[in-house]
């Protein structure tokens, strides 16, 4: 289950956004994340707000695109209200959980209500994230057919085992399976991949990386493995029956994934996220990273408009409830500070290709992470920050040198 929700202002009843919120938003871009928040079964390192059917009480897959419905109308009217300019939206992704459990038709029918609530731009990346047990070649032709034009495929790994300690029921050759069904469909593919899970070898590791490079896809990603607390993986853990996570060995992990992802031509434009073009970058991801405006549908689901955040209940029926009555169901909202605001720009902005203006960074911070080499000379000289390799490896401490010096 995923932990608690921030701590906040209370939202009113009607979902009315604080004042301030408009300005600037011409020069925003608009994107929209819509959270399908249902499993099959949970993972037993996940720590999202996905529920099982067995934990669905008073709430229901079969109705939930219209509980969304209900949140996307609201949308426009507190948009509205706030004087934010209508902008259609640039991306549309589907997070969740895993949004194809859902029948096509209820993914489509969400896409239609958010295009007619704010439009989109032609051309927009209209990304699902999808389980390769669980998308076939009809399926992703119905996508397709609709707009979509991505799908972002949890393989994780390649290796069995591997699989087995992540709790993931896939058969690893049903990745290359769903990779071709998508291609046949016209759909561009991310590959999402896990590194350090426990017990995992770096012989084991590259087999993931090779394989995920042999399916001839334009994007992969790698994730480390976060164990987050109260998971069945870090209970597993705490109990002795499997080792603790090694930062030695998930740094020559990471650095393996950039030797093998950049010799395939592949190049890293976030920490995390490698594609072998421009045009092939998640458009949405960069959404988050470049603070633009969002707003995220479902339960559980964050928005941020206009440097203002707010978020959702969290359990599809006290979602389903509150929208029923004619609520918001927004639990909360907050609007950073100066302060706040600007350690959020170096930590987001830090951590893609194109990094930050080094103009108002401390000197003496900037030539000490050139002196380690976590920054690149030649970029700061030109006042630019870009993290090297090494850089990358150690994010946060470049972000904590630049903010604390």
């Amino acid at each position: 289950m995923a932990g608690p929700l921030p701590e906040g202002n209370e939202m009113p009843v009607d979902g009315s956004l604080p004042a301030g919120v408009n300005l600037g938003a011409e020069n925003r871009t608009m994107s929209a994340y819509i959270h399908i928040p249902f499993c099959r079964v949970r993972c037993g390192y996940c720590d999202f707000n996905t529920y099982t059917a067995t934990e669905l009480r008073g709430s229901s897959q079969a109705t939930y695109i219209d509980d969304l419905a209900r949140e996307i109308e609201l949308s426009g009217h507190v948009l509205e209200r706030a004087g934010v300019p209508k902008r259609p939206l640039s991306s549309v992704f589907f997070g969740g959980g895993t949004p194809t459990l859902l029948p096509a038709h209820d993914l489509i029918r969400a896409l239609e209500l958010v295009q007619r609530q704010h439009g989109i731009v032609p051309g927009a990346e209209i990304t699902t994230e999808a389980n390769p047990d669980t998308i076939t070649p009809e399926y992703v032709n119905a996508l397709a057919q609709a707009g979509f034009t991505r799908i972002s495929l949890g393989m994780q790994s390649a290796v069995p085992s591997v699989l087995a300690t992540l709790d993931r029921t896939h058969n690893p050759a049903s990745v290359a399976t769903s990779v071709q069904a998508a291609h046949d469909a016209g759909l561009e593919v991310s590959i999402d991949l896990i590194y350090g899970t426990p017990g995992e070898s770096v012989e084991q590791w590259r087999e993931s990386l090779e394989t995920a490079i042999s399916l001839n896809t334009g994007h992969i990603s790698a994730y480390a493995l976060i164990v987050e607390e109260g998971t069945a993986l870090e209970r597993r853990i705490r109990r002795g029956e499997l080792p603790e996570p090694d930062d030695d060995l998930e740094a020559d992990m990471y650095e393996l994934a950039e030797d093998l992802l950049s010799k395939a031509g592949f190049n890293w434009y976030e920490v995390s996220n490698w594609s072998k073009s421009e045009a092939q970058r998640s458009e949405h991801n960069l959404t988050y990273w470049q603070g633009n405006d969002w707003w995220g549908y479902g339960p559980g689901a964050h928005s941020h408009i206009g440097g203002t955040r707010f978020w959702n209940v969290k359990h599809p029926a006290a979602y389903a409830q509150r929208l029923a009555e004619g609520h918001s169901p927004a639990a909360g909202w907050e609007t950073p500070d100066s302060q706040s605001r600007e350690l959020e720009s170096i930590l987001l902005g830090s951590r893609i290709r194109e990094g930050i203006s080094t103009e108002g960074l401390a000197p003496e911070a900037v030539a000490g992470l050139i002196a380690d080499g976590l920054i690149d000379g030649p970029q700061a000289i030109h006042s630019r920050l870009v993290l090297t390799v090494k850089g990358r490896l150690r994010a946060d401490e470049v972000v904590r040198r630049l903010t604390f010096f």
